[in-house]
């Protein structure tokens, strides 16, 4: 988001920049008028969404395009289930978007704030073995690239760039709709518990595989996990929805309140922080309910934190997550926040973190306050040493050398960024480190 003078900082405080213009294009024409300008200045542009990612992937030190005024939906195809949505529309103003026509997206992460162009572009993913990330959802795109023309990217008009476009880094040009494959709106039932987690690791395989949605958190300092079971039911399904005062409970004051204490008095005094840790997994979260999909899937974070995200083959995920305990009981410091553990299908996008592989994931997070380089690093390790993928929009120190051999169709990718951006009009620092110049 940008403030007042022009400064551009991003949700978790790690990027900021002074652009030298920030622009508000509400139309395609706009943008693409913003794009030409940018070019005749030999400024670089970039388009950001909700600033939710942790990386500097969208920081633009020439032209910010803020597309909060270009969204909304533009058609839709009842007999396809596809709704066309402008770039800018947030996750969650899509479930009200589609609602109208009996839609829902297939699935989505446990947060609804980014936008969904910002969501495909970094490979924002929810958690299912049968279920691949958000960009696996996109069946169409249009881009501005950089020399301001029209790029249709769908059944008909070259699909072949599909897997590229629709998890593009934000590296081809200025995407300014996605067409999304809808399913039929369905329930979701709920179930949220405490349990031994040493139970949870022996069964790990078969829990990720009998669930439509399984993940876990795991408080360090603990022996317990709190498990996260979902089941897809039909939209006529009678919901038992968590009561208003409920849900602010759990989600509000358990969830935020509890996590920020931790955070604020692990500062001060962190002998306490696995006490706190483990009351937290006594309380949070010990609860069954239905509702809508998009009410399951998305909570609410109102703690700022900074995290990195790493993509494992599925079969190496429980090793990863020991490697991942060696590192919280050898770590200097007591650890504040939960680590997240989930599952993705493989998919065919070219810079997925799922592509060609069923992926497991683990997330591990600081308080935004806290340093979290070393600890960082050496989760980094372990997952490095299992193959892993860094999520785009999270933290991580990889670059172009390194990431190639994670890749295998990298080279490609590049070849059409090349081709598509042959000037670089749309770089950044992370995106020459991530891929090279």
């Amino acid at each position: 988001m940008t403030r007042p003078g022009g400064l551009w900082q991003n949700w978790s405080r790690t990027e900021r920049v002074r652009p030298q213009r920030v622009e508000y294009p509400p139309t395609v024409a706009a943008v693409r008028r913003s794009v030409v300008a940018a070019a005749a200045r030999g400024l670089p542009i970039k388009a950001v969404g909700a600033g939710h990612s942790f990386t500097g992937i969208a920081v633009s030190p020439g032209v910010l395009l803020e597309l909060d005024d270009l969204s909304g939906l533009v058609s839709v195809d009842r007999e396809q289930s596809r709704v066309r949505i402008l770039a800018g529309t947030r996750l969650h103003r899509i479930p009200g978007l589609l609602a109208p026509y009996g839609l829902a997206m297939e699935n989505l992460g446990d947060i609804d704030r980014q936008s969904i162009a910002g969501a495909i572009s970094t490979g924002t993913h929810g958690t299912g073995s049968r279920f691949g990330g958000i960009a696996t959802q996109i069946v169409g795109a249009t881009l501005v690239t950089a020399d301001g023309e029209l790029l249709t990217v769908d059944d008909e008009e070259n699909p072949e760039l599909l897997p590229a476009v629709a998890l593009g880094l934000g590296a081809l040009g200025i995407l300014v709709d996605v067409t999304i494959q809808c399913v039929p709106a369905f329930v979701v039932q709920a179930v949220e518990r405490p349990e031994p987690l040493d139970d949870v690791l022996a069964h790990l395989e078969e829990r990720f595989a009998d669930a439509d949605h399984f993940e876990f958190y795991w408080f360090p300092h603990t022996d317990v996990a709190l498990t996260k079971t979902n089941t897809r039911l039909p939209a006529d399904t009678l919901t038992a929805p968590q009561p208003l005062l409920a849900r602010w409970v759990d989600d509000i004051l358990v969830g935020n309140g509890v996590h920020q204490a931790v955070c604020s008095v692990g500062r001060t005094v962190p002998a306490a922080v696995p006490a706190i840790n483990r009351l937290s997994a006594k309380v949070w979260g010990d609860r069954s309910f239905s509702d809508a999909s998009h009410r399951v899937f998305a909570t609410a974070r109102g703690v700022r934190f900074r995290e990195m995200e790493y993509a494992v083959p599925v079969d190496r995920l429980g090793d990863a997550f020991r490697g991942l305990q060696r590192v919280v009981a050898e770590h200097g410091r007591p650890i504040e926040f939960p680590v997240e553990v989930r599952t993705a299908a493989a998919d065919d996008r070219w810079m997925s973190t799922a592509y060609g592989r069923a992926s497991g994931y683990i997330a591990v997070h600081r308080y935004w306050r806290a340093d979290p380089t070393a600890y960082f690093a050496a989760v980094e390790e372990v997952m490095r040493a299992h193959g892993g993928r860094p999520h785009w929009g999270k933290m991580h120190t990889q670059d172009a050398a390194s990431l190639r051999a994670l890749y295998p169709r990298f080279d490609d990718f590049v070849a059409l960024r090349d081709r598509l951006d042959p000037q670089r009009r749309f770089r950044n620092a992370y995106l020459d480190r991530v891929l090279g110049g």
